[in-house]
């Protein structure tokens, strides 16, 4: 029979970067009991994103954040939006360009993760924070 389960919990933050929850996620998916189904990953924030990378090598992070630093310049200058300091505007721009959900398929009561895929919270502003990612999981 198709069942749903939700839940949000958080994630703190201590500055930019990448901050794996895949042992959170898939904890919670065998702790439902559904076996086989879909799985939203929805993280609340318009300065924080969710992506699916390695998570063997620590230095592809590194070379991730490094980019999107290159790509998204904290410059006053170019934004209209500065109010809230300047990583804030190229935390949206970031968020934008990456994803604020993910969607996995589950089997066998696992997220059907690749051999080296890791789920990643992705933290865009340099102050610590407190960031909200929901999981729905819909299957039988």
């Amino acid at each position: 029979m198709l069942r749903q389960e939700q839940v949000t919990f958080e994630v703190k933050t201590s500055a930019q970067g990448l901050i794996e929850i895949t042992d959170q996620v898939q904890s919670w998916i065998g702790q439902t009991g559904i076996m086989r189904g879909q799985l939203t990953v929805f993280v609340r924030h318009t300065s924080a994103s969710l992506t699916i990378q390695e998570n063997a090598d620590p230095d592809v992070r590194l070379d991730l954040e490094t980019f999107f630093d290159r790509l998204v310049q904290e410059n006053p200058s170019l934004y209209r939006h500065t109010c809230e300091g300047p990583d804030d505007m190229p935390a949206h721009i970031k968020s934008a360009l990456t994803d604020v959900s993910l969607t996995i398929p589950v089997d066998n009561g696992y997220a059907m993760l690749g051999t080296w895929q890791g789920i990643y919270l992705f933290e865009h502003r340099h102050a610590p924070h407190r960031r909200n990612v929901i999981l729905h999981l819909i299957g039988e």
